[in-house]
């Protein structure tokens, strides 16, 4: 008997036919990768009885929200490497992207979204530093969120109250404390993740040994909550959303066009145009006509993106996150974004990726001025946007290893 045809949203069964891609490069997702399927799930958070794969959990208690909720229990999904020193100067949180997880690398080395970066001899050395990657709070890989079951028994869903980045930084405090933390000697992160470190430094300066911002800032642009609101209604309006409570759907028959759309949305920033000419230029999909109801490659690229999340993640979480990132400000309530900025002392690595167009070079510059504790601003030369803070592994591994043998990270480590 024949399987059934894939989806028209797929590129073509996953396994068989392949992205067009004159010029193949690491197209990286973010964290644990998708299992392929032909039928894409409701949601597809992490649940209870499904693999852990290299993920820790702690509950941290009941948390007090920032705009007046509270979460009576909640459970953090991380993963760590290397250990905590005798006096533990050498902790280093990593934070992740939107739509990433605990997973920056594996214990093998051969996976995980920074995995050429972090690990035994790479320049964030798992042999010298104590490093804690935590999936963010409002996430769906294994941390409290929408899809998480609520204290009546059921998922959360439309349910799980507004979270903002303090939340998120509270959350990650509480874990702190567990893990025996006091003070990081360097919180690092690139684009939402970078966004993160900002709150760190601005809600726990005291336990902010030093940071390091890739591709990030201190508050959402105008264009930034644009593109965002974008990605907010592509989901909202895909009748299988249902107002949020799909999770009881069949398999196939949950918002997966519309969390996909969000992420081809989001993928056009976190790409630049000059790759997108030198990768697909013109050429069709292979066996599709575009006069005939065919894509071209880069539509069946954008698509191929968009399956690859539907998979991993949840709508719910997917609107939680990005609506924290457009009320990112560290700055609200605060006095202004500059005023905090320069009263942030700590060491402060900035990194600017030359072909970004969603964390503007001028907008790293102006961060690189402000900060009193910035050297200037360090550049990543790439061809390929935004996400040349994924892609470029060398430069990236250099500009971190030369800032992090400036900090006084020490001690011994525990016998």
């Amino acid at each position: 008997m024949c399987p059934p045809p894939a989806p028209r949203f797929l590129v073509g069964h996953p396994q068989l036919d392949p992205v067009t891609d004159a010029e193949p490069i690491g197209d990286f997702d973010t964290g644990y990768h998708p299992r392929p399927r032909l039928n894409i799930p409701a949601s597809g958070a992490w649940k209870e009885g499904d693999d852990p794969g290299e993920r820790v959990f702690e509950d941290i208690g009941p948390l007090e929200l920032e705009l007046g909720s509270r979460l009576p229990n909640v459970r953090m999904a991380y993963e760590t490497w290397g250990e905590l020193n005798a006096d533990g100067s050498n902790a280093v949180l990593l934070c992740h992207a939107l739509t990433g997880d605990s997973h920056a690398t594996s214990k093998s080395g051969n996976s995980g979204w920074w995995h050429g970066i972090v690990g035994p001899g790479k320049a964030i050395d798992t042999t010298k530093y104590f490093v804690v990657c935590p999936n963010v709070l409002g996430g769906c890989q294994g941390t409290t969120g929408p899809s998480s079951i609520a204290p009546d028994g059921r998922p959360w869903g439309p349910r799980f109250p507004e979270i903002t980045m303090r939340d998120m930084v509270a959350a990650e405090a509480k874990l702190a404390d567990i893990l025996g933390v006091r003070v990081w000697a360097l919180i690092a992160g690139a684009s939402f993740g970078g966004n993160l470190v900002m709150e760190w430094a601005g809600s726990f300066p005291e336990r902010t040994g030093a940071i390091a911002v890739l591709v990030s800032g201190p508050a959402s642009t105008a264009e930034q909550v644009a593109f965002a609101h974008f990605q907010k209604e592509a989901i909202l309006l895909d009748p299988k959303f249902r107002g949020g409570h799909y999770y009881d759907a069949a398999d196939g028959d949950g918002p997966h066009d519309g969390l996909g759309l969000a992420r081809e949305i989001a993928h056009l920033t976190y790409r630049c145009a000059p790759e997108l000419a030198s990768r697909f230029d013109r050429t069709p999909q292979e066996g599709e006509d575009p006069l005939h109801g065919g894509r071209f490659a880069v539509e069946s690229y954008l698509d191929y993106h968009a399956y690859k999340l539907a998979m991993r993640f949840d709508a719910n979480s997917y609107l939680v996150i990005n609506q924290a990132f457009i009320t990112h400000d560290i700055g609200r309530g605060r006095g202004g974004t500059t005023a905090v900025l320069e009263n942030l002392r700590m060491p402060a690595l900035v990194v600017q990726v030359d072909s970004d167009r969603l964390f503007y070079p001028d907008d790293m510059q102006a961060l690189a001025d402000t900060l009193p504790g910035a050297g200037p601003v360090l550049t990543v030369s790439s061809r390929h946007g935004h996400d040349g803070f994924l892609v470029e592994n060398d430069q990236v591994s250099a500009i971190l290893e030369d800032f992090l043998a400036t900090l006084p990270i020490g001690g011994s480590l525990p016998n």
